[in-house]
C-alpha cells in the first residue's frame, strides 16, 4: 500500500511538471503568447529548472531543447524514485532501462495531456466562454483537430473530431502501455 501511495504521488507531481515542460515547448512551437492564466502558470512551474537549463541547451530552430531536456529528467527522477522504492536498482538491467521507461513515460504524459486540453476544449465550446483561456486552449486544440476534422464531416451541425481524437489517444495510451510492460518483462 504505501509503494502505491508513493507511485501516485510521484506520477501526480512528475506529471505535473514533466506535462508544464511539454506544454511550455508545444506553446512556443506554436507561437502562442505566455502572456495569459495559462502561460502564467507554466512559467510558474517550469522558469526555476528551464532558465538554468537554457543557459545549456540552445533551441534547435522553433524546439525549446531546454523544455524537452527538463521534461526527460523529470521522468527519469520519476522513475528513478520508484525504483528506488521497490529497491530494484540492485539489478544493473534496469539502469538501462531507465531511459526508455522514462522516454514512455513522457510520451504518456504528452498524450494525457492532450486529452485534457481536448476535454476543456470541448466543455468550453458548450458553454460559449469568450475568454482568454478559451483563445489559448482553442488555438492548442486547433493543430491537432485540423488533420481529424479533414476526414470527419460536421454531422448535424456537431463537430465529433474532438471525440474520434480522444479515442484514438487513448488507443495510444493502450499502446503505450502493452509497449511499457513489455519492456518491464
Amino acid at each position: 500500500m504505501l509503494y502505491q501511495i508513493a507511485s501516485f504521488l510521484l506520477d501526480v507531481v512528475g506529471g505535473l511538471l514533466t506535462g508544464a515542460c511539454l506544454l511550455r515547448l508545444y506553446m512556443q512551437w506554436q507561437r502562442i503568447p505566455f502572456s495569459n492564466p495559462v502561460g502564467g502558470l507554466v512559467f510558474a512551474l517550469t522558469d526555476w529548472i528551464i532558465l538554468p537549463l537554457r543557459k545549456l541547451i540552445p533551441p534547435l530552430g522553433r524546439v525549446d531543447m531546454s523544455s524537452l531536456v527538463a521534461a526527460v529528467l523529470f521522468q527519469l527522477v520519476q522513475y528513478l524514485l520508484l525504483a528506488l522504492l521497490l529497491s530494484a536498482l540492485a539489478s544493473s538491467s534496469l539502469w538501462t532501462w531507465l531511459p526508455v521507461l522514462a522516454l514512455f513515460g513522457l510520451a504518456r504524459v504528452a498524450v494525457s495531456g492532450l486529452i485534457g486540453l481536448l476535454i476543456v476544449y470541448v466543455v468550453m465550446s458548450w458553454v460559449q466562454a469568450r475568454s482568454p483561456l478559451s483563445d489559448v486552449i482553442a488555438r492548442l486544440c486547433e493543430p491537432v483537430l485540423r488533420p481529424v476534422r479533414r476526414i470527419i464531416p460536421l454531422l448535424g451541425g456537431f463537430d465529433l473530431s474532438p471525440l474520434v481524437l480522444m479515442v484514438l489517444l487513448q488507443v495510444v495510451m493502450m499502446v503505450l502501455g502493452h509497449l511499457q510492460g513489455s519492456v518491464m518483462r
